[in-house]
């Protein structure tokens, strides 16, 4: 793609005046580094992606205010983690992260595997025991 084709179309992550760097030919036909404010088509998958990412954030809330889940599973969500990933910064079994994400189960966490989960979601021991949902 020429330099002068590269797409500029404003988007969800222009609003912050983000730039990406693409590489595209130059006036002297060799490959460059060129700035792009956007590109339709990526703008709109990022979209999506950002609306299903903040319903999955507001499932998890709700679940936490009905008392179905322990705010594990909103602090995850929210940080855009999954289990294996949550797993590896706790250094806790996936198996046992999954049912540290009950609210029964969650109520007995000692506060030691607290501070795990509260450091890998850059919160206080605190607020992860206090979370309702409702914040």
């Amino acid at each position: 793609m020429k330099k002068s084709d590269v797409p500029q179309d404003k988007g969800h992550l222009s609003k912050d005046n983000y730039n990406e760097v693409y590489y595209a030919i130059n006036d002297d036909g060799e490959f460059s580094k060129t700035l792009s404010a956007g590109w339709e088509t990526k703008n709109i998958v990022q979209s999506e992606t950002l609306k299903v990412l903040e319903e999955r954030t507001e499932a998890a809330r709700q679940k936490v205010e009905n008392g179905e889940a322990s705010p594990i599973l909103y602090f995850m969500e929210l940080k855009r983690m999954d289990w294996e990933i949550l797993s590896n910064y706790v250094g806790i079994w996936k198996f046992f992260v999954k049912r540290h994400a009950k609210a029964t189960v969650f109520r007995k966490l000692n506060d030691s595997t607290l501070k795990k989960y509260a450091e890998a979601f850059e919160v206080s021991v605190e607020e992860l025991k206090h979370f309702d949902g409702k914040n």
